[in-house]
């Protein structure tokens, strides 16, 4: 009964993580899977459903132009890596989204910058145009300029806290996190073939935030207490968050369908939801 609900939805934020994104064997990008990302979403604004793709992969596509073998760690070689990936990225989908005849465009945010409110107000005002013109956002935080993600501070932290913190403020009522795991286990499935799926969480406990201890991969930065954090934020807000494996991004359209793949937050709506605690 509670998938029925996601076929009712009507303005979605999809983030997709570096890992996603790239051939694990040669950090290329994967270009079968980000053609497909880009029909589904295309599909979804083709039925009326407004879409918002909070996209990583910049490090990533800037290292390989570059010529670099692995992820960079000094941070000024990371943002040099993200100058030249984030126009590259961005290309690709421009051209993709042209091809099925939609329109993207590009959004960089920084934790700064959303902490003043009238900056905040000012990009949710940007977004709802966006949306009402029928343009697809394509949104990363500005790695350039941002050092929050690099560092792994309690920040924007990663993409992942980005999404959340942009469906809380354009009231998505869906974000899904397209990830490299099925969705939420009782404990790391990688390391425990014991571990249970967990397919729907009603509320979000303090023993459910200590399931979130597993790392991210190498590519990306985010882990599974990242994304829990995240749920705490969409569902406060009034959305319904989803975890689910970006192995194939074809899941998109099926999860939309009421499909029992991924795990399904329920939103729980607080009446004294604030963004700016978030963005402390």
């Amino acid at each position: 009964m509670n998938r029925e609900r996601l076929k009712y939805k009507k303005r979605i934020v999809v983030k997709i993580g570096s890992s996603s994104l790239t051939h694990a064997q040669t950090g290329e990008l994967n270009l079968i899977k980000l053609e497909k990302l880009v029909r589904e979403l295309c599909d979804f604004r083709n039925r009326g459903i407004e879409v918002v793709l909070v996209s990583s992969g910049a490090i990533a596509v800037g290292a390989r132009a570059l010529g670099l073998t692995k992820r960079p760690g000094e941070i000024s070689l990371k943002q040099a890596c993200a100058s030249v990936g984030q126009a590259r990225l961005m290309g690709m989908y421009q051209n993709l989204f042209a091809e099925y005849n939609h329109v993207a465009s590009q959004i960089l945010m920084t934790k700064n910058t959303m902490q003043n409110p009238i900056n905040r107000e000012n990009a949710r005002n940007t977004f709802e145009k966006l949306l009402e013109l029928g343009v697809i956002p394509v949104v990363n935080e500005n790695d350039t300029i941002s050092t929050y993600e690099m560092q792994k501070l309690q920040q924007f932290g990663d993409n992942d806290t980005l999404s959340a913190i942009v469906t809380a403020m354009i009231r998505a009522d869906l974000l899904i996190l397209l990830s490299d795991i099925d969705g939420l286990f009782t404990d790391d499935p990688r390391t425990n073939p014991d571990a249970r799926f967990i397919d729907t969480v009603e509320k979000l406990t303090p023993e459910m935030l200590l399931l979130g201890k597993g790392a991210g991969s190498s590519v990306g930065t985010g882990g599974m207490a990242t994304k829990l954090s995240c749920a705490g934020i969409a569902t406060a807000a009034g959305a319904d968050m989803i975890i689910a494996n970006g192995r194939d991004v074809g899941i998109l359209h099926e999860l939309l369908e009421g499909a029992g793949k991924g795990t399904l937050f329920l939103a729980n709506p607080e009446e004294s939801f604030r963004l700016e605690d978030f963005l402390e």
